[in-house]
């Protein structure tokens, strides 16, 4: 029996473990390997096995090598050639594409150059065609992930110079903050310094700027390429204005035509906004010279993401004033990438369009691979891009080109394998405050569509302000008037349901019911006499009405509501006339005397109410002016009341 126990505890014991699911604690790292030959070294990656997507594309990596002397590159196993002799610390990023799990961790390595070997060095390549200043990054952000941005700069003057670099980040748009700067690297002595970057309440150049809070609605520039401008006082402003955060480097005695850069890494923040059709910036300002205000301005754009996904579509309006909206520009990003083992000759992308949006104003912004328009009613023979207007697509055709495949032979470069098309509508005449979603089928050649996320745009609440005044009826109270003005606080034109609150001062006045009260007395002399004393009160009040209510609009036009109301009295007075007439016999129809008392009675809250209501309004029910009809039903007798008034909301 004992070993029959035994085996049975142990299968026992297999199964309960097999049965536990134990958490996966084991880090995924990529290692630096490199083969060296005095100062020309070649660098190769060692990485974990990929994890795919259901359904995904094949997974891939892609690279940021940071080789510690200023230098950088985006292939898969490069080569560089140093240029003097030390150590190096050498930095790789990771990024995991089509993978579902976390981007590999590297941890840096030292690259010891002691011969000079090989005299074939390249300085930093030029940037003259980004007018001199670049912003790129290694991937687009994941909460609670790192990231590295690279900012580079270029002397493009025909003499040595010393200037500034800063670099906005963190909107203050967003609740929190989507980014921790946790490291910066320079190779050129560039040094930090610290500025007190107050805004100035100088008028800036108008934009295309919406997304922001109801507050915030001073008008920015809107910075899509490297821009040359001078106004430096106006830019800082601007940028101290729209962003939280800043780092500030000064640089000293670049060469002409010299290229540097700086590493930064962030960390994105565990409360990073989490919408991943939104679109986050930073903003960097380049001051080729401190004595001078001429400075370049470039604004690097990037979507939030849940995975690293080169396939995606993205908005900048998520979180939109409608107060400021009607004649902006939406903007759309729909972003591709050939994954194949050849090139993509046609590419096509099928995106929705939301009815809320105008179409006759839609305009391409910029697009990769760069073509023009194709004309209209003939066959192209050359490189050029498409586009079908329908009732709820637009469909981009890039025809006649040629994006590489991310799995083709020789391809080192994966940004060559990628493109996109940035279109921007404006809204439509009659829009509702209501969210839409988006999304875009790409389809390269013949291939099955792959499609995309759903951007979404959504409005900020916004707060309307109105102003009501009108009468309530009480048909159980004698000679009642009841007077009130008041406000309601509500959000901006809202389309169906929303919540509404209400404050309202009301003077009333009535009469209560009048009281008699008739005693039979007996004078000294024995004579019978009536004696009747009325008593005639008056009430005046200022009553508090506080609804809270939910509303719904059935359509521009008509509301109704219902909810619930408290009425206190602020402060009451009571003026009480008490008139004792005194009359001979037990009949009372002789007046022997009559006597006229007035009392005056004041209070300060000293009644608390409780009720429901239920509200009509016809007009303009999202915006403007309506008249309205409620009945209040108080959870005590004699008060319900009927309220008619009007109201104008703002």
């Amino acid at each position: 029996m004992k070993p029959q126990l035994s085996i049975f505890f142990i299968l026992f014991s297999i199964f309960s473990i097999g049965q536990t699911k134990v958490k996966d604690t084991i880090t995924r790292r990529a290692n630096i390997g490199f083969i060296q030959n005095g100062n020309a070294v070649t660098f190769k990656p060692e990485t974990p096995p990929l994890i795919p997507i259901a359904g995904a594309p094949k997974p891939s990596y892609s690279y940021l090598w940071e080789l510690g002397d200023g230098h950088y590159s985006k292939e898969v196993e490069p080569k560089h050639v140093y240029k003097n002799k030390g150590t190096y610390t050498t930095r790789l990023a990771v990024t995991n594409n089509y993978d579902n799990g976390k981007p590999p961790a590297t941890r840096p390595k030292k690259v010891a150059v002691n011969d000079i070997t090989d005299t074939n060095y390249k300085d930093i390549a030029s940037i003259a065609d980004q007018n001199g200043f670049a912003i790129i990054k290694n991937c687009d952000p994941i909460p609670d992930q790192e990231m590295i941005v690279v900012v580079s700069y270029q002397n493009l003057e025909n003499y040595v110079s010393s200037g500034k670099l800063y670099l906005f980040y963190n909107e203050k748009q967003f609740k929190n903050n989507n980014f921790e700067l946790t490291d910066f690297r320079t190779y050129a002595n560039e040094r930090e310094v610290k500025e007190n970057l107050v805004a100035s309440t100088d008028d800036l150049d108008d934009s295309n700027t919406f997304v922001a809070s109801a507050e915030n609605t001073i008008k920015r520039k809107k910075y899509r390429n490297t821009t040359t401008e001078e106004d430096l006082d106006a830019s800082l402003s601007d940028a101290n204005k729209t962003y939280h955060n800043v780092s500030i480097l000064e640089f000293d005695d670049a060469n002409p035509g010299e290229t540097r850069n700086v590493f930064y890494t962030f960390k994105t923040t565990p409360e990073m906004i989490k919408d991943t059709s939104a679109t986050v910036t930073m903003r960097g300002i380049f001051v080729p010279n401190r004595s001078y205000k001429n400075h370049k301005i470039k604004n690097l754009e990037m979507e939030i993401v849940t995975s690293h996904d080169p396939n995606k579509m993205g908005s900048n309006g998520s979180f939109m004033n409608y107060r400021l909206v009607r004649f902006k520009r939406v903007n759309f990003k729909t972003r591709f990438q050939n994954n194949g083992e050849g090139p993509a000759r046609k590419i096509r992308l099928e995106t929705d369009v939301p009815d809320m949006f105008d179409k006759k104003t839609f305009q391409i912004e910029s697009m990769y691979p760069e073509c023009p328009i194709c004309p209209k009613d003939e066959e192209p023979t050359i490189s050029c891009l498409d586009t079908i207007i329908k009732q709820k697509q637009i469909i981009f055709t890039f025809k006649n080109i040629y994006l590489p495949g991310s799995e083709q032979k020789n391809v080192q470069e994966k940004d060559s394998t990628k493109g996109f098309v940035k279109y921007s509508m404006k809204f439509a005449e009659d829009f509702h405050k209501v969210k839409t979603k988006s999304r875009t089928a790409i389809i390269f050649d013949k291939n099955e569509p792959i499609i995309t996320n759903y951007a979404t745009t959504r409005f900020l609440p916004g707060i309307s302000i109105g102003a009501k005044a009108g009468y309530n009826i009480y048909p159980d109270l004698d000679k009642s008037t009841s007077y009130f003005v008041g406000a309601t606080i509500s959000p901006f034109k809202s389309y169906r349901f929303y919540w509404q609150a209400e404050w309202l001062n009301a003077l009333n006045q009535y009469n209560s019911a009048v009281k008699v009260e008739e005693e039979f007395l007996t004078n000294p002399n024995g004579v019978r006499q009536l004696q009747r004393t009325t008593t005639t009160t008056e009430n005046k009040n200022i009553n508090w009405e506080i609804p809270f209510l939910i509303r719904y609009n059935i359509n521009n036009y008509i509301g109704v509501g219902a909810g619930v109301q408290v009425n206190v009295n602020v402060s009451s007075e009571q003026n009480q006339n008490i008139q004792v007439d005194l009359y001979e016999g037990d009949k009372g129809n002789f007046l022997i005397d009559s006597k006229t008392t007035e009392n005056t009675v004041k209070n300060s809250f000293t009644d608390f109410k409780t009720g429901l209501l239920f509200d009509l309004t016809a007009g303009f029910a999202r915006i403007g002016p309506s008249l309205g009809a409620r009945y209040v039903i108080n959870f005590e007798q004699n008060f319900n009341y009927i309220q008619l008034y009007g109201i104008w909301k703002f």
